[in-house]
């Protein structure tokens, strides 16, 4: 099969030991980030399965149209990038396994060294200390306080685990059954959303984007917090209502920020107001971008590949296709 990965910035996939499953098939790898229709046309001209990396480019009807050798995508995890209907309408399968078995223990860490950077002002302490200054004011311990985990999942039950190995109170707030698992690991489940966002010295975001679950984050909910918590999206953007987190950090509810994902992506506007706040702190969505985690995510990928290949597809999110299959 002739294989297109997509994105791969650092030319990392053809250095990972899962990347032997490939041996005997065509693949071309690109590094830059493009999104422009026709380039993307002209390069997959003669793609028969697609590899994506997360979210990184929007496949679209315009695109899918253009790509008549396109029998798969395969990737990992949600596909709100994917034009799904479209897919199964051209005979395209769609296979991304859900990892519902793991949780991604690096974007649980990376979690956690937005929680310590941000506190702790460590990002505006080294660049104070390269410019003659030394220390330019003093952070905030996290022992004692409050974790607040919003969506308790397999992650955000990671990051909960965290907290209390640093001596915080967990509280939290999700789907009830979540709620449920919650209270059966130790933690204290909030009375409501409301008094989540009140309670908390320190707010983590951990669902996935969905259409129930965007702008779920409201302007009236950052407004409860504390003047001296801090928020922490590592999960999506468009949790949080457009414009209402810069809004809320300008009005000192809450008083900090640490932010790994926006709404475009890649994020290069310098001017972005998140950016240029010293009350946050930014990073170019690192969540789960480590070389472990390549290689957990793309033996899946990979294997969905090799499954297509033997003519059993699996993880395939739009069943309807495989009637109509694209020879």
């Amino acid at each position: 099969m002739k294989i297109s990965i997509l994105d791969d910035y650092f030319d990392t996939v053809r250095g990972l030991d899962c990347f032997t499953r490939l041996a005997g098939h065509d693949v071309t790898i690109w590094n830059d980030h493009v999104q422009d229709v026709g380039v993307l046309a002209e390069r997959l001209a003669d793609t028969d399965a697609l590899v994506l990396i997360r979210e990184r480019t929007q496949i679209r009807n315009a695109l899918l149209e253009r790509l008549p050798k396109l029998k798969l995508i395969s990737q990992l995890s949600v596909y709100p990038h994917i034009d799904v209907d479209t897919c199964t309408r051209l005979g395209v399968v769609v296979s991304s396994a859900q990892h519902a078995d793991r949780p991604s223990y690096a974007t649980a860490e990376f979690t956690w060294g937005l929680i310590i950077a941000a506190m702790r002002d460590i990002p505006r302490q080294m660049a104070a200390l390269k410019a003659g200054n030394w220390q330019i004011g003093v952070g905030h311990t996290l022992r004692g306080k409050t974790l607040g985990i919003y969506g308790y999942g397999r992650i955000g039950a990671v990051v909960a685990g965290y907290g209390k190995a640093f001596g915080m109170k967990v509280l939290v707030w999700a789907r009830e059954k979540a709620l449920a698992q919650a209270r059966a690991d130790g933690h204290e489940a909030a009375a409501s959303k409301a008094s989540l966002f009140e309670r908390c010295d320190v707010l983590s975001l951990h669902m996935r984007l969905v259409d129930a679950t965007r702008g779920i984050v409201t302007a009236a909910d950052l407004a409860r917090m504390k003047p001296s918590a801090l928020l922490v999206n590592t999960s999506r953007a468009g949790l949080i209502a457009p414009n209402a987190l810069v809004k809320a950090l300008r009005e000192g509810r809450p008083g900090m920020a640490a932010v790994d994902v926006y709404e475009q992506e890649p994020m290069r506007d310098v001017n972005d107001p998140l950016l240029n706040m010293d009350n946050v702190v930014c990073t170019p969505h690192l969540g789960y971008v480590t070389r472990d985690e390549y290689e957990l995510q793309f033996t899946d990928i990979f294997d969905q590949i090799l499954a297509y290949a033997a003519g059993a597809p699996i993880n395939v999110v739009n069943p309807d296709v495989l009637g109509r299959r694209r020879p």
